[in-house]
């Protein structure tokens, strides 16, 4: 298995993260949620780039940190092994 990766794009007064899984892992829809959209699996679901991963952009405030998770089909959480760090059950990013 391919380990996520993240990554970060300075924007004016904004950081652009883009959350990056490989195509085949896991199976089925993921989205990625988070305190940045009140934890709702429809907002940020990952979409095939065609290079083998999907993904999802979010545009955070510059200078904050946010809890996310990823969110599978099946009910499938789990976290984000490159994370800045993480907050018991979730992943912690810092733009």
């Amino acid at each position: 298995m391919e380990t996520p990766v993240l990554e970060r794009k300075q924007l004016k007064g904004r950081t652009q993260v883009t959350f990056r899984l490989p195509e085949e892992f896991p199976e089925g829809p993921v989205s990625v949620v988070g305190d940045f959209n009140h934890w709702n699996p429809a907002a940020h679901p990952l979409q095939s780039r065609g290079d083998g991963t999907r993904a999802a952009a979010v545009a955070l405030p510059a200078h904050s940190a946010h809890s996310f998770r990823y969110l599978a089909a099946g009910d499938y959480w789990f976290d984000e092994e490159q994370a800045d760090h993480h907050d018991g059950i979730n992943s912690r990013i810092h733009t």
